[in-house]
């Protein structure tokens, strides 16, 4: 009776700190365009800024939805992601007279998830090439725009709270010399952090298994 009572605490306590661990997808990780069926929507998911960090554009671009050049050579469209632009036409140079430098940031908060337990992967492709960050860390690089290119991030990148992923994408000067940016997710992981009471009742219950030991001891 006694082993029986042991066994059965035992496996009560492993569900409760299997459950408190469990991981999901994280919150807030959008491909580019997510959502938009019309061409030239506006994505407030993915802000636009200059390599200074000041705002262009009205601080956010374009959608590229459907075909029509510079699709392809870029990347056939598709309803998963969408081309993103500087531009509502994008087959235009948002500056022709000089290169361009285009920082895309999306913001994802891990508030209430632990973030040594988070990880992502993705892929992109850029006009005419990118560079990926998650917090200032280098996670991957694209060389253009006919082709996909991986990234990634593991758990010794991410913050407890507000969570920056970059993408700076460098555009060859000269007119009729568009620019983009197309972005998609393919996995991520984190786990929430255990609920107080979670954590009270896995600890009663180690020190009432403690007790039960030291008592069949006495016996």
């Amino acid at each position: 009776m006694k082993k029986y009572m042991v066994k059965t605490l035992v496996a009560g306590l492993a569900v409760c700190a299997v459950s408190g661990a469990q991981a999901s997808p994280i919150v807030g990780l959008y491909n580019t365009g997510a959502g938009i069926t019309i061409n030239g929507t506006t994505d407030t998911n993915y802000a636009l800024t200059n390599s200074s960090g000041a705002a262009i554009y009205g601080n956010y671009g374009e959608a590229a939805v459907g075909s029509g050049w510079p699709i392809s050579p870029w990347l056939a469209d598709n309803s998963t992601s969408h081309w993103l632009t500087p531009t509502s036409n994008r087959a235009e140079s948002y500056d022709s007279s000089s290169a361009g430098t285009y920082k895309w940031t999306l913001q994802f908060d891990l508030t209430g998830y632990n973030a040594t337990t988070a990880s992502f992967e993705g892929k992109f492709s850029a006009d005419n090439s990118a560079v990926a960050y998650l917090n200032g860390n280098n996670i991957g690089s694209a060389a253009g725009f006919s082709s996909w290119y991986n990234f990634s991030a593991g758990s010794s990148l991410f913050n407890a709270g507000v969570n920056n992923l970059e993408f700076v994408v460098t555009n060859l000067k000269g007119s009729g010399n568009p620019t983009g940016l197309r972005v998609e997710m393919t996995n991520s992981n984190v786990s929430a952090v255990p609920l107080p009471g979670a954590v009270w009742f896995f600890m009663s219950g180690m020190l009432g298994l403690l007790a039960v030991k030291r008592k069949s001891k006495s016996i």
